[in-house]
């Protein structure tokens, strides 16, 4: 290549360059679409460049040729070689996207689907995700029962309820559903506070008998054992004859893309009737059971309207805030 072309092929590149803001890897227009990093070294190049947005540009550049090297592979476009790299991504991936599947990782790390097939195994082994056919999905909350449940992270539940207790004034109408952090809001209630309670919580009625001012109402219907909570048409209908001011929801599973979930169906009816019934719905939820999934899908986060937690960590909690739902970190 003569010194002329030379030059105006340095130029179109250094041009190229800087209209991408200095991004330094683009993409080659030779036929197998190989990625090459542009060096430009050499001579004095001196110009100003305009840009649409009126501000300008001053280079002065050192050009002598354009030389062609294989760029480094970055963690997006080409393969991870090690395998704890590989992992974390996958994590990543997992928690801003909410599932993976195989042959797209497969793609992305430039690493063959039984590689990517043996990552999610070791992954799901440790707990960590939850392993479906083609691909991955959040963790998978691990199913308590209520008794056991009642023993497990008793100092955020504490802290949880009593901001939950807080919020409900006098003369609301405030459902309440299942769950034990919920059946610690009655510890926390103000026994000058006058409002009405609904609940298919047979144990929170219960703990609530004794209050001097709130009226309780129970929902009937099929007693669920194992989370100690009403479910089936009976309670829905009860629940959509009423217009509450609040709601809180116990959950057992938090996504911020996967959404609201639960481990059993008619659970899942009956707390979607309860946030269609109510103007503010307020989430009642432990860090461990944050991003992470259950079969039965209530809804997305965004039909939260607040979340009440124990967790700290802003990575965890801005995928909420951009939701729109207001955050109460205890």
């Amino acid at each position: 290549m003569g010194n002329a072309a030379n030059e105006r092929h340095t130029f179109h590149i250094l041009q190229r360059l800087l209209e991408a803001k200095n991004v330094s890897v683009i993409e080659d227009d030779c036929p197998n679409r190989t990625l090459l990093q542009k060096t430009l070294y050499g001579a004095t190049f001196g110009s100003i460049m305009h840009k649409s947005d009126n501000t300008r540009i001053y280079v002065h550049i050192q050009v002598y040729s354009c030389k062609m090297d294989r760029m480094k592979p970055e963690a997006e476009a080409g393969q991870i070689a090690l395998k704890e790299e590989r992992h974390q991504y996958i994590l990543e991936l997992l928690g801003s996207e909410g599932r993976v599947l195989a042959a797209d990782l497969s793609s992305r790390y430039k690493v063959s689907e039984d590689t990517i097939r043996r990552d999610l195994r070791e992954l799901a082994s440790s707990g960590k995700i939850q392993r479906v056919h083609g691909g991955a999905l959040p963790r998978r909350a691990e199913a308590v029962p209520f008794v056991s449940r009642q023993q497990i992270d008793m100092e955020s539940k504490i802290g949880i309820a009593r901001a939950a207790a807080d919020m409900i004034r006098d003369g609301q109408v405030v459902l309440i559903d299942g769950g034990t952090t919920n059946l610690r809001i009655a510890s926390y209630l103000s026994r000058e506070r006058s409002a009405t309670i609904v609940t298919n919580s047979p144990p929170l009625a219960l703990a609530l008998a004794d209050h001097p001012k709130l009226s309780v109402l129970m929902l009937g219907g099929n007693f669920l054992k194992e989370a100690r909570v009403t479910t089936g048409i009976e309670t829905i209908r009860r629940v959509e004859s009423i217009r509450a001011d609040l709601c809180f929801l116990g959950m057992c599973s938090l996504h911020p893309e996967v959404g609201i979930t639960v481990g059993d169906r008619e659970e899942a009816y009956v707390k979607q009737a309860m946030i269609g019934a109510s103007t503010e719905v307020v989430g009642l939820i432990s860090l461990g059971k944050m991003g992470t999934s259950l079969p039965y899908l209530v809804g997305p986060a965004s039909r939260l309207t607040r979340l009440i937690t124990d967790a700290s960590d802003e990575d965890v909690l801005n995928p909420y805030r951009s939701q729109g739902i207001d955050v109460t970190s205890t």
